[in-house]
């Protein structure tokens, strides 16, 4: 039986009135093509559902072999509760975007809980692990809480300069919800995984995130 991949994007599209965000790019691409590679049936999903935008700064680094990937962004399917049954492992693209929308939908906070739960895997990237924050187990205990994890720090938001926009740094709340958080040198390639749960640092971890699932679903 082929897995199946429950990938989860965000639809928030500003940061502030001239800063336009979404997606970022090679973090959904690259992961979902990992995923396509080895068979995996995956679906794509965002909060609102619909068509999702990208963040700009991402399709400047746009590559040919992700033109299947990008298509699937053209009509995603809404996230729902539904979505916490009949998959293997979810996984979080980041993007700015996500800051925004992730840790405040019920729906997403519902499915990861389910899957937390049931320990199946869950997988993310550079700030999709902002979906992590406010996600606990039916006992209250947040699931990072004592696991290794590792996203966008907030040293790399702060070389971006919008650390004074964000609604929370994402590596302090993280940290503040209980979890050991890794760090790597700014930009270089650095995933964890701890157990079922996958993170990665920034798009440069992109791949190596996603190569983590796979191996957790396989064991």
């Amino acid at each position: 039986m082929s897995k199946k991949i429950l990938m989860v994007v965000t639809n928030h599209t500003q940061i502030t009135y001239d800063h336009k965000t979404g997606l970022w790019l090679e973090e959904f691409a690259v992961p979902y093509l990992v995923f396509k590679e080895k068979g995996y049936d995956v679906t794509v999903t965002s909060i609102k559902g619909g068509e999702v935008a990208l963040d700009p700064n991402s399709i400047n680094e746009r590559k040919p072999e992700w033109k299947e990937a990008e298509a699937e962004l053209k009509n995603t399917e809404k996230l729902t509760k539904e979505h916490a049954e009949g998959y293997d492992a979810v996984f979080l693209p980041g993007g700015h975007g996500t800051m925004f929308d992730f840790p405040n939908s019920e729906v997403l906070q519902y499915v990861l809980q389910q899957f937390a739960e049931e320990g199946k895997v869950i997988g993310a990237v550079c700030h999709g692990p902002s979906g992590l924050v406010n996600v606990t187990y039916k006992d209250g205990t947040p699931i990072v809480k004592g696991k290794k994890v590792t996203s966008f720090t907030d040293s790399e938001e702060k070389e971006m300069q919008l650390d004074q926009h964000m609604p929370f740094l994402l590596e302090s709340k993280l940290r503040e919800k209980g979890a050991d958080f890794e760090v790597s040198p700014n930009w270089t390639d650095h995933s964890i995984r701890d157990g079922n749960l996958v993170t990665g640092q920034n798009p440069q971890s992109s791949k190596s995130t996603a190569e983590k699932v796979v191996e957790a679903l396989g064991d």
